[in-house]
């Protein structure tokens, strides 16, 4: 299978990342040319302005708009943060380096500019990001948090240095790091028909032992927990440019159910960005049917996950028949399950029995 091309579509990224936030600077520049308080307006994230939307499926913000002026003294603070952020953020992507949250805390100090914790620095990132209608990782800044992929696919590198560099994802046994470069780089070919997500570490690692990318023609993304985000977008261009489904593997409780749910559907987080949802993968388990079916072991479920499950139930991305199932099974046999919990029939019978079962049931 030869994808589609993707150089241009992140030249043209780039360009556009670049030239908003010049226009951002050319706006404050010429309010003040003109002797005003300079301002910026951007869309509230207020709970009261997120909501779902089933024709994109994830949550989206809506009309409600807030101004940020440097006049209010009470704004004076994070807007002169904002404005150092989209600044730094400019510096970033003209000059093709990259950042993580913590640096860019850290960098503000090099020009006195002064963040009370990391915290309050991130929350002005994310506001770069509503202004703009681009993500964090656009501007090249990134968390510190990584997953991995493994897989036969082969990718083109398009960072600076190792432009045009070709290198195949089955070419380390821990699999390759999800980081900003391979977020970037080009697919070049593959033979695989599916994308497999796991939540945990150990049942990856199983994954690739077992030779699983090859028995079932995969390419296998380690989530480790919830997604970030360049791992989020990674599996949709997965997804997007190959063609291929995406099936999604967590533990058997409301949080791995979360899990699978933020990469399918987003999250209110982040309502203001686009590109980070796989709508059509699919949750295949570990589902509370399963606990029952397969007779696995179980650990109670505590207050915490039975007020999650509730809350889930009302949560309109849940509405679906198959999650509503699953959360009233959960709450019906109050029990939860790790997806290390199928070694109690052997070491191979989630790659022999479970996951061939699986695949087959949610196709």
């Amino acid at each position: 299978m030869k994808p589609k091309k993707h150089k241009s579509i992140i030249t043209k990224r780039r360009k556009e990342v670049s030239s908003g936030l010049e226009s951002l600077g050319l706006k404050i520049y010429e309010q003040l040319d003109k002797g005003d308080f300079p301002s910026i307006e951007m869309p509230s994230r207020s709970t009261e302005n997120i909501y779902y939307d089933p024709q994109v499926r994830q949550f989206i913000l809506g009309d409600k708009k807030v101004r940020r002026k440097a006049r209010n003294i009470r704004h004076l603070r994070p807007f002169t943060q904002l404005v150092w952020t989209a600044f730094f953020s400019h510096e970033l992507t003209s000059q093709r380096k990259t950042s993580t949250l913590r640096d860019v805390y850290y960098s503000a100090q090099a020009y006195e500019m002064k963040f009370k914790d990391q915290q309050e620095s991130n929350n002005i990132i994310t506001d770069l990001e509503t202004v703009l209608a681009f993500s964090r990782e656009d501007f090249n800044i990134f968390p510190e948090e990584r997953s991995a992929v493994f897989g036969d696919l082969t990718i083109e590198y398009t960072v600076p240095g190792y432009e045009g560099k070709r290198l195949n994802l089955t070419s380390h046994p821990d699999g390759v790091m999800i980081g900003p470069a391979l977020t970037s780089a080009e697919f070049v070919k593959t033979t695989a028909d599916k994308v497999i997500a796991i939540e945990k570490g150990g049942l990856f690692t199983r994954f690739v032992e077992e030779g699983v990318h090859k028995k079932f023609n995969a390419i296998l993304v380690l989530t480790a927990g919830q997604a970030p985000r360049a791992t989020r977008h990674f599996v949709r261009r997965l997804n997007r440019e190959l063609n291929v489904p995406a099936y999604i593997f967590t533990d058997g409780d409301p949080w791995g159910m979360h899990i699978a749910m933020v990469m399918i559907s987003g999250s209110a987080n982040a309502a203001h960005l686009r590109e980070l949802t796989t709508p059509d993968a699919k949750w295949s388990g570990v589902w509370a049917t399963d606990i029952v079916n397969y007779k696995l072991p179980a650990d109670p479920l505590d207050e915490v996950d039975i007020k999650r499950l509730y809350e889930l139930q009302r949560d309109p991305r849940y509405k679906d028949p198959l999650w509503q199932r699953e959360i009233k099974m959960f709450l019906k046999i109050r029990k939860k399950a790790e997806q290390e919990a199928f070694s109690r029939y052997g070491l191979t019978y989630i790659v022999d029995e479970y996951l061939p079962a699986k695949l087959e049931e949610t196709k």
